[in-house]
């Protein structure tokens, strides 16, 4: 082999050079974002089946099960996308900070420590949310009313669970504050999601923000009003 061709360095991977990049964690943020959004809204409307009689949401349930380990698969990749949107946001974060001249940090510092600290807050709020909502509903573990109940058919009572587990106020209570900024989160980042590919002209700029807050407020109003519906009664 020639001195030449030892010495050639070799070619960086373009896959990993675009996720080092400051406009390659950008999007990812912006497309796993958009994957979570979707999961959301498609979380919201099986759950909106708890205001049918008791068979549908139950009906759905199971074929949920039914898909077996591909469900595993689903779940752990809904986590590598969740880990891979936390983690990029932060890094881009970072880099916005270290970037920003030393003048403009100093003017900056007490709104910046105002709004890190309310991202702090709100973030490990979402953490705990999502950990205790896997531990409630998915995995069983927290004593919950009716949590092991079979309907008529034999199969998992998910409708009595859900009712039981809302008619604790506290639980409630959690639950509408952890969606309240859940989609907060998710109005800012739609309209992040736009800015990032390059969409969000000003002339679009209107639309985008009403519909990224009509987004927001659908998706708060839907999983309180099945949380309010139940705490007060109204489906039981």
């Amino acid at each position: 082999m020639s001195t030449a061709a030892a010495a050639a360095p070799s070619r960086p991977n373009p896959l990993a050079a675009f996720y080092a990049s400051t406009i390659g964690k950008k999007w990812i943020v912006a497309l796993t974002g958009l994957g979570l959004i979707g999961f959301v809204i498609g979380h919201l409307l099986g759950n909106l089946q708890i205001f049918l009689p008791p068979d549908y949401i139950n009906t759905y349930a199971k074929k949920l099960k039914d898909l077996g380990p591909l469900l595993w698969i689903i779940r752990f990749g809904l986590l590598g996308i969740f880990v891979l949107h936390v983690v990029n946001t932060i890094q881009l974060r970072q880099r916005s900070a270290a970037a920003r001249p030393e003048a403009y940090a100093v003017e900056r510092k007490k709104a910046a420590s105002k709004a890190s600290l309310t991202m702090i807050i709100s973030g490990l709020i979402l953490l705990a949310f999502i950990v205790f909502h896997l531990l409630h509903f998915t995995l069983t573990v927290i004593p919950t009313k009716d949590i092991h109940v079979l309907d008529p058919l034999g199969r998992h009572d998910v409708y009595r669970m859900v009712v039981g587990g809302f008619q604790n106020p506290l639980v409630s209570i959690f639950y509408l504050i952890s969606m309240g900024l859940l989609c907060m989160h998710i109005s800012h980042g739609f309209q992040s999601v736009f800015q990032t590919i390059g969409l969000r002209t000003r002339r679009l700029s209107g639309p985008l923000n009403l519909l990224s807050n009509g987004l927001g407020w659908f998706l708060f109003l839907g999983n309180a009003a099945i949380v309010l519906a139940i705490l007060f009664g109204l489906v039981k």
